[in-house]
């Protein structure tokens, strides 16, 4: 499903234009960003978390030169669904 789907699907059922529920979508999409561009994890109770994950420095292999490179430490994005969530998509 596409951002333009969720916004269709978000105007027909509450019938609010699809102008204002783009707007709303992106604001949304921007608060998480930015939240955890400061390092703050968003939690949306019965739907999940997006946390922050953090990757330890490692030595890595570059192939094609037959090298070894370090691979800083760094920060990755991730979702961690809430159970409701996790088994109405296993259909339990």
């Amino acid at each position: 499903m596409t951002k333009a789907e969720i916004v269709s699907s978000i105007s027909n059922k509450t019938g609010i234009e699809k102008v204002a529920v783009l707007a709303v979508v992106e604001e949304f999409m921007n608060t998480v960003k930015e939240s955890m561009t400061n390092g703050e994890n968003v939690y949306l109770r019965g739907f999940g978390s997006f946390i922050i994950k953090r990757r330890a420095e490692k030595t890595g292999r570059n192939i094609s030169k037959n090298t070894s490179v370090i691979v800083p430490a760094h920060n990755i994005p991730a979702f961690k669904p809430a159970k409701t969530f996790m088994t109405a998509v296993k259909g339990e």
